[in-house]
C-alpha cells in the first residue's frame, strides 16, 4: 500500500471511529451529530441566517434547510424575522435547544477525553497542523477557520 493510500484510509477510519463514538454518546440526548453541530454553532454564534449557518457547518454541504426544518419541528431551533430586514429569517436556539447545548458540551468533553487518552498534546497539535494543510481553502476548511475563534466577526447575512 502506498503511504498516500494508507493516509487516506487512516483519515477515513479515524473519522468513522470518532463519529461512531460521538453518535453513541448523543443517543441519550436523542439528537444526531449533525443536529449537535447546528446547536453548537447557534450557541456560539447567536442568531444567524440559514446561509450563515450553512457556511459554518462541516456536517452538511450546501444549504442545511432540511436539517434545520427538522430541528424547528422538534422545538430545538426557532425561526424569527430579522429586526433589520423583515424579508430575512434568523435562526436561534429555543429553551430546549439551549438546554441541549449544555449537554452537548459535556458529550464533547468526553469525546475530547477519548482523544486525549490516545494522543499526547504535541501529537494533537501536529495532527491539527497536518489536517489543516489538507483542507485549507475548502468549504470545510473555511467553516472550521470561521468557527476557530472568529464567530464574533461572522456576518449574520
Amino acid at each position: 500500500m502506498k503511504p498516500e493510500e494508507e493516509l487516506r484510509f487512516l483519515i477515513l477510519g479515524a473519522q468513522r471511529e470518532g463519529n461512531r463514538l460521538l453518535t453513541d454518546l448523543l443517543i441519550p440526548l436523542g439528537i444526531t451529530s449533525s443536529q449537535a453541530e447546528v446547536i453548537s454553532c447557534l450557541k456560539a454564534g447567536g442568531p444567524m441566517s440559514l446561509n450563515a449557518l450553512g457556511k459554518l457547518l462541516v456536517c452538511e454541504t450546501g444549504s442545511p434547510s432540511r436539517l434545520v426544518g427538522t430541528m424547528v419541528e422538534r422545538g430545538l431551533v426557532a425561526r424569527r424575522e430579522n429586526a433589520d430586514d423583515r424579508r430575512q429569517v434568523e435562526l436561534e436556539l429555543t429553551k430546549e435547544g439551549l438546554r441541549l447545548a449544555v449537554e452537548i458540551r459535556q458529550v464533547e468533553a468526553r469525546l475530547y477525553g477519548w482523544l486525549g487518552q490516545r494522543l499526547t498534546p504535541q501529537e494533537i497539535t501536529t495532527a491539527v497542523c497536518l489536517l489543516r494543510a489538507l483542507i485549507v481553502g475548502t468549504a470545510a476548511g473555511k467553516a472550521i477557520a470561521q468557527r476557530n475563534g472568529q464567530l464574533s466577526h461572522l456576518p449574520k447575512e
